[in-house]
């Protein structure tokens, strides 16, 4: 199974220290004592979050541990600024976050190709010994050391964006309808967690149009607590404009498995209560119009339901209208 999605990387991050103030004193041909020139010295590297959307994965910085910004330059004689330090970009997807990782608090977000923030700033370079000449001190031979960089352990989780977010247990059919009303090609098998990465998927739509799908793994009772992978996988379902819930039709209660599902998303973050939903029964090729007539009955009454088949193309164009209907709804927009 491939393992090129990361979406998880700790990194040790160090910005540049500052360059030292020039303590010089100019001497020339016609006066041995002509003054303070020592020049300011540069500052510090940073170290940078650059988004990227050329980028889907934090693949490239699996194995990057350390990074460092370059320290700047001492200042130099007659009054010469010393070179500042090259910063570091670190390029990240779009949906990526940054962490302290001591204090777990939330650094910055990166939603934008191009947005830069900058993480840790690099040390101010020093004052050199032409700023502290003074009527009483004509020759001062000191100058200010350069101010030392910063270094802290930071943590990048990429939450996957996209504008629909499948979400069920695993064997709900998710990776079959990527598959199908998509280019994409997840792994597909009869057995839980064959998904252990996000896919995305390009679906499209009717003139030329088209939205984004996310399958996310399937998640199991208690990955709000932490059970299985749940926690990793649900913070993919944060970003995702509206989710689509996949339940089969031959579960024993479909209405209770719903409920397990919402009852997890809640559990993880209550803010997702608030997306717009869509219930999707699947393998609906089995079913009969008497038999889903009478399931209709026992199904949630507070989301709209479609019945599909992926296998069978049964309910894909109506599900697409629905989904393309939601997200450009006029509340949305």
């Amino acid at each position: 199974m491939s393992s090129n999605f990361v979406d998880y990387v700790k990194i040790n991050c160090k910005s540049g220290k500052g360059g030292a103030g020039s303590a010089h004193l100019l001497r020339t041909r016609g006066n041995a004592k002509a003054g303070p020139d020592g020049g300011d010295g540069g500052r510090g590297g940073h170290v940078i979050l650059r988004g990227n959307k050329q980028l889907w994965t934090l693949l490239h910085l699996k194995y990057t541990k350390h990074v460092s910004a370059e320290d700047g330059e001492g200042g130099g004689s007659n009054l010469l600024h010393g070179r500042n330090g090259k910063d570091f970009y670190i390029d990240v997807p779009l949906g990526t976050v940054c962490k302290d990782f001591e204090t777990g608090e939330l650094d910055c977000e990166i939603i934008e190709d191009g947005q830069t923030v900058i993480l840790l700033q690099g040390g101010r370079g020093g004052q050199g010994n032409d700023h502290f000449k003074s009527a009483t001190n004509r020759t001062p031979r000191y100058a200010q050391p350069g101010e030392e960089g910063l270094e802290f352990w930071k943590v990048l989780e990429l939450k996957i964006l996209a504008d629909v977010g499948l979400v069920g247990f695993p064997n709900a059919g998710k990776s079959t309808l990527l598959s199908v009303v998509s280019a994409a090609k997840p792994e597909i098998a009869d057995y839980p967690f064959t998904t252990l990465r996000p896919n995305l998927g390009i679906v499209k739509y009717r003139d030329e149009r088209s939205f984004v799908m996310a399958d996310i793994p399937g998640i199991i009772e208690g990955a709000s607590e932490g059970k299985g992978l749940g926690l990793r996988f649900l913070r993919h379902i944060e970003r995702n404009s509206l989710l689509l819930f996949m339940v089969p039709c031959d579960t024993k209660d479909i209405k209770g498995e719903y409920n397990i599902l919402l009852n997890e998303l809640q559990n993880y973050n209550p803010e997702l209560m608030d997306k717009d939903r869509i219930l999707a029964i699947t393998k609906s090729d089995m079913l009969d119009e008497v038999m889903i007539e009478q399931m209709k009955k026992l199904l949630p009454k507070d989301i709209p339901t479609v019945f599909i088949s992926s296998v069978a193309g049964k309910g894909l164009m109506e599900l697409k209208d629905m989904i393309w209907t939601t997200l450009n709804s006029e509340e949305r927009l």
